[in-house]
């Protein structure tokens, strides 16, 4: 494996599994009060559009970081659309 390939697996893992304690809470709280609705819609599918990128390059580093990724902000974004507060009229 070569030291460049070693370095995006790296900068994939870490930058990944900043997601998990995010998923993590808003998983067991239900709270989604403090996400940007806008934020993670836009972050979403630009993750989408690397895991694009990555496949078609065939950078597994970029593949399998924003397949992970994309599943985790994908899961953050389902939560946030599905347990947000209504305005009350």
């Amino acid at each position: 494996m070569q030291t460049s390939e070693l370095i995006g697996y790296l900068a994939a893992a870490l930058t990944t599994c900043s997601f998990v304690p995010q998923a993590l809470h808003t998983f067991r709280t239900r709270d989604v009060s403090g996400i940007s609705l806008g934020m993670y819609s836009v972050f979403t599918a630009g993750v989408a559009l690397w895991l694009l990128y990555g496949l078609a390059l065939a950078a597994w580093p970029i593949v399998v970081a924003n397949a992970i990724t994309l599943t985790l902000a994908g899961t953050i974004l389902t939560m946030k659309l599905r347990y947000r507060t209504r305005p009350r009229d």
